[in-house]
C-alpha cells in the first residue's frame, strides 16, 4: 500500500493543454503517463516494483531528498526501460538475486539516487542501455556495486560505492561504461573489475580504496583505461591483470598495498605512464609469463614496506623502463628465467638496500644511459646463460658496483662505477663477459677483481685511486687490452707478491689482443727491480717451541703437539710407502676471549707450513660480518672469497655461532655454513678452518649443524687463565717494554686478579695487558713530576701504579 500520492504533470505541445492528476500508486501513475511527463512523487515507502517504459521523469519532491522510499518486499524495485529521467529516490532491494535498481534499455539519466540493498547488484546495467549516472550511491552488503553486463555501457559520474558484498563495480559480457571521478570503497572483492572479450572500462579520476582484494581486477582479453586515478588500501593486489588483459594506466597513483601493486600475468600487456607505485609489501610490478609485457614511462616506484625486489620478471615476460625512478626498495629488478627481459633506459636506481639490478637463470637485462646509486650491489649477473648489455650507465656509492658469477656474460660498455666500498668490478665461479671502455674511480677495494680462472675479456678499462689496487686477477685469467690505471699497487696475479709502492704513481698502458696476467698494466716504473724472495718458513719445532714458551694452555699445547705427532708420523709413512691414517685438521677452538685462540691459530698455521701440509700457512680472521652479506647469493660470494685469500693457509672464524643464531627467521648466516661445509671438503688439502667461540655457544652451533661438525677432527678448550698466569703475563709484558716490578707489586698483582670480576666483560690475557698498560700509565704521571728520575724511577712499577678495581 502507498504512503502518499503521485502527481502526474501531463505536457502537450501548446500550453492549454498542460493538466495534472494525482495518482494513489506509482503503478497507477506510470501507467497513465506518456512521455515527457513529470511524475512528482510525495515523501512516503512504496511497496512496488517499477517498471518505466516511457521518456517520463520520475522524481522526489524538491528540498527533502531520500523521503521517497522504495521498498518491495521481493523482486527488482525499479527497471527502466526507456530514456527516462529518474532522481531523489531512495531505492531499498531485499532479494539477493536480483539487481536494486535494473537498467535494460534507452538512455536514461540517473541523479542523486540512493541504492541502500542487500541484492545481487545495487545497480545493474544490460543490453543495449546506455545510462548517465550522476551522484548516485549504492550500499550493498550483500553483492555487486554497479553491474554493467552484457553490451551494457553509459557514463557514471561522480557515484559512490560504500559497500559492497563482491566487487564494487564489475563489467563483462562485452559491456563498457565510462567512469568519471567515482569513489569505490568498502568491498569485499575487487574494487574495479573487468572480464570477457570485448569489456572494456574507462576511469578518470576515481579512487578505489579500503578492498578485500585487488583494486583493480581486468582478466580474460578484456581492456581498461584508468586516468588520474588512485587504488591503495587494498588487502590483496593493487591492481591485477591476467589473461590477455589489456590496462593503460596514465597519471596514475597505487600504494598502501600489502600484497604486489600490479601483477600481470597470462600474456596480458599494462602501458603505465608518468604513474607512481609505493608502500607496498611485496613487488611495485610482478610480470610473468611469455608474451606478458609492462611499457613503464615518466613512472617513480619507492618505498617498499617488504623484502621483495620492487619490480619482478620471470618467465619468459618483458618489462620496458623509460625515464623511470625506483628508490628506498630491498632490490631494485630481477629479471629471471630464460626469455624474460627487461629494457631500462634513462632511469634511476638509488636507495637500494640489496641489489639494484639482478639477472639470473637465462634471463636477459639491457639498461642504457642509467644511473645507480646508494645500492649494495649495482647490477649482478647470476648464473649461465644470463646476460644483457650495461651501456653508458655509471655506478656510484654501492658495495660492489657489477658482479659476474656461475657462467653469466653479460656485455658491458661505456660504464663507470665510482666509490664502491669494495671491488668495482668482481668476476668469479666460472663469470664471464665482456667490459669495454669502463672505470672505476675511488674504490674501496679492488678496481677489477676476476678469480677463479674466468675469461673476462676487458679492453680500454682503467681505474683510479683503488685502495687495494687498479686490477686483483687468478692465474690463467681474463684477456686484457689497452687498460690503463693510475694505481702504485700493480696488478695482483691470485697470490703473488706485490712489490712496494713507487714514491710517484705511473700510468702505464698494455697492449695485446690475446693474453693473461702480463697485459694488465703494471703500475711500476720499468727499471723496478724484482720483488723480495718470501721469507723463509720457520720450522715446525721452532714454531712449537714459541708455543710452549706461552703462559698456561698447558691442555691446549697437548693437544695441539698430540695433533701435530699425528700429522708428521703420516707424513713419514707415506713417504716409506705404508699407508697413514687421514687426520682432519680443522679444528675447534672453545673458552672465553683473551684466552690465547687467536695465536695458536696463527701459530697452528705456521706448525703445518714447517711440516709441508700447507703452503703458506698465514693466517685470515674472518667473523659473521666479513662471511654473511645482505641478500641471497652474496653470502656464497663472501665466504668463497674469503677461502680463496686463506688458500694455503688457516681461515679462523672467530665467534662462529653467530652463523646460526637461535632465532634465524631469513638469516643468511645458513648460506654462509652451507658453503664453508663445501668448501672444507672440496678444498680439504689447501685451507685449515679453526671456528672459534664460546664453549656454550658452539656446543649449541655444533649440535644444530651436523654437517659442520663432521668436518672437525677435534675440539681444543681454553680455560681461563689464573691470577698466576695472568701475573705471568704482566711479567712478561713488563720485561718485554724494560721495566720490572718492585717488591710487593707480583703480590699485589695476585690480590687484584683474585678480586677482579670475572663476568662477560673479562678478557683474560687481554685483560692482563691491559692492566699493564694502565699501570705504565700511572707510573708515568707520577714520574714526570720528578725533576731528574733515576734509572728506578723509569722502571719500577709499584703496587701503587695498579688501576682501581672495576
Amino acid at each position: 500500500m502507498a504512503q502518499g500520492t503521485v502527481q502526474v504533470t501531463h505536457t502537450g505541445t501548446s500550453r492549454w493543454r498542460r493538466r495534472t492528476g494525482e495518482y494513489a500508486s506509482l503503478a497507477a501513475a506510470l501507467e497513465a503517463a506518456g512521455d515527457g511527463d513529470i511524475l512528482t512523487i510525495a515523501p512516503g515507502t512504496y511497496r512496488e516494483n517499477l517498471v518505466v517504459q516511457r521518456a517520463v521523469t520520475l522524481r522526489g519532491p524538491d528540498g527533502t531528498p531520500g523521503s521517497v522510499r522504495i521498498a518491495p518486499a521481493d523482486g527488482v524495485p525499479l527497471t527502466v526501460r526507456a530514456s527516462a529521467t529518474v532522481r531523489d529516490l531512495h531505492i531499498e532491494g531485499q532479494d539477493v538475486a536480483a539487481p536494486a535498481l535494473l537498467v535494460e534499455e534507452g538512455a536514461p539519466e540517473l541523479a542523486d539516487i540512493r541504492v541502500v540493498t542487500r541484492s545481487a547488484s545495487g545497480i545493474e546495467v544490460r543490453g543495449g542501455a546506455r545510462p548517465t549516472v550522476r551522484r548516485c550511491t549504492v550500499d550493498n552488503p550483500a553483492g555487486i556495486g554497479i553491474a554493467v553486463l552484457d553490451g551494457g555501457g553509459g557514463v557514471f559520474e561522480e557515484c559512490e560505492i560504500v559497500a559492497a558484498g563482491q566487487a564494487g563495480i564489475a563489467v563483462r559480457g562485452g559491456a563498457r561504461p565510462r567512469l568519471e571521478r567515482c569513489r569505490v570503497h568498502h568491498t569485499s572483492g575487487s574494487g574495479l573489475s573487468a572480464t570477457g572479450e570485448h569489456s572494456g572500462l574507462e576511469a578518470i579520476g576515481c579512487e578505489v580504496y579500503e578492498v578485500k582484494g585487488s583494486g583493480v581486477q581486468v582478466t580474460g582479453r578484456a581492456t581498461a583505461h584508468l586516468t588520474d586515478c588512485d587504488v591503495h588500501r587494498t588487502t590483496a593486489d593493487g591492481v591485477t591483470l591476467d589473461t590477455d588483459a589489456v590496462l593503460t594506466l596514465a597519471d596514475c597513483r597505487i600504494h598502501d598495498v600489502p600484497e604486489n601493486a600490479i601483477d600481470l600475468r597470462s600474456r596480458s600487456v599494462l602501458t603505465l605512464t608518468r604513474s607512481t607505485v609505493r608502500q607496498f609489501g611485496r613487488n611495485g610490478l610482478s610480470v610473468w609469463d611469455p608474451g606478458t609485457r609492462v611499457d613503464a614511462n615518466q613512472c617513480e616506484i619507492h618505498d617498499s614496506t617488504g623484502d621483495y625486489p620492487a619490480v619482478w620478471v620471470s618467465d619468459g615476460a618483458t618489462a620496458v623502463l623509460d625515464a623511470c625512478r625506483v628508490h628506498d626498495v630491498p632490490d631494485a629488478l630481477f629479471v629471471l628465467d630464460r626469455g624474460s627481459r627487461v629494457d631500462v633506459v634513462d632511469s634511476d636506481l638509488s636507495q637500494v638496500r640489496n641489489t639494484a639490478v639482478s639477472v639470473s637463470d637465462g634471463a636477459t637485462a639491457q639498461l642504457d644511459d642509467c644511473r645507480i646509486r646508494e645500492a649494495a650491489t649495482g647490477a649482478w649477473f647470476r648464473d649461465h646463460g644470463s646476460g644483457g648489455t650495461l651501456a653508458n650507465c655509471t655506478v656510484d656509492t654501492v658495495q660492489t658496483g657489477v658482479i659476474v658469477t656461475k657462467g653469466a656474460d653479460p656485455t658491458i660498455e661505456r660504464c663507470t662505477i665510482t666509490s664502491p666500498a669494495e671491488a668495482g668490478f668482481y668476476v668469479s665461479a666460472g663469470g664471464r663477459g665482456s667490459l669495454t671502455g669502463c672505470r672505476v674511480t675511488g674504490s674501496g677495494g679492488y678496481g677489477f677483481h676476476v678469480i677463479d680462472g674466468c675469461r673476462t675479456t676487458l679492453k680500454k678499462c682503467r681505474t683510479e685511486r683503488c685502495a687495494r689496487g687498479g686490477y686483483e686477477f687468478a692465474e690463467d685469467g681474463p684477456l686484457v687490452e689497452d687498460c690503463t690505471s693510475d694505481e702504485s699497487g700493480g696488478v695482483r696475479p691470485g697470490s703473488a707478491a706485490t712489490p712496494p709502492p713507487v714514491a710517484e704513481s705511473a700510468v702505464q698502458t698494455a697492449t695485446q689482443t690475446v693474453g693473461l696476467l702480463g697485459t694488465v698494466p703494471d703500475q711500476r716504473p720499468t727499471a723496478a727491480p724484482a720483488a723480495a724472495p718470501p721469507k723463509p718458513a720457520r720450522t715446525s719445532k721452532d714454531v712449537l717451541s714459541e708455543l710452549d714458551s706461552l703462559v698456561g694452555l698447558e691442555d691446549v699445547k697437548r693437544e695441539v703437539r698430540a695433533l701435530t705427532d699425528m700429522i708428521e708420523v703420516g707424513r713419514r709413512r707415506q713417504e716409506a710407502g705404508l699407508k697413514a691414517a687421514s687426520v682432519r685438521r680443522h679444528l675447534v677452538f672453545t673458552g672465553s676471549p683473551g684466552t690465547g685462540k687467536t695465536t695458536v691459530a696463527r701459530l697452528y698455521g705456521e706448525i703445518l707450513a714447517g711440516l709441508g701440509v700447507l703452503e703458506q700457512g698465514h693466517l685470515v680472521e674472518v667473523s659473521r660480518v666479513d662471511l654473511v652479506g645482505e641478500h641471497i647469493g652474496s653470502t656464497a660470494i663472501r665466504t668463497q672469497e674469503a677461502f680463496q685469500r686463506a688458500h694455503g693457509g688457516v681461515l679462523f672464524i672467530d665467534e662462529a655461532y653467530a652463523l646460526s643464531p637461535e632465532d634465524s627467521g631469513r638469516d643468511f648466516g645458513r648460506e654462509a655454513i652451507d658453503t664453508l661445509v663445501k668448501l672444507m671438503e672440496d678444498q680439504r688439502d689447501a685451507v685449515v678452518v679453526i671456528v672459534a667461540g664460546y664453549t656454550a655457544e658452539m656446543e649449541r652451533f655444533l649440535s644444530v649443524n651436523p654437517g659442520v661438525a663432521s668436518r672437525f677432527s677435534r675440539t681444543i678448550t681454553f680455560s681461563d687463565y689464573v691470577p698466576e698466569e695472568l701475573l705471568r703475563i704482566v711479567e712478561q709484558q713488563a720485561e718485554e717494554h724494560e721495566y720490572r716490578l718492585a717488591p710487593g707489586t707480583p703480590e699485589a698483582l695476585l690480590k687484584y686478579f683474585t678480586a677482579l670480576p670475572k663476568g662477560p666483560a673479562f678478557g683474560n690475557g687481554r685483560t692482563a695487558r691491559q692492566t699493564f698498560e694502565a699501570m705504565v700509565e700511572r707510573h708515568a704521571g707520577r714520574v714526570a713530576q720528578v725533576d731528574e728520575p733515576s734509572t728506578d724511577d723509569l722502571t719500577l712499577l709499584y703496587p701503587d701504579d695498579l688501576p682501581e678495581l672495576p
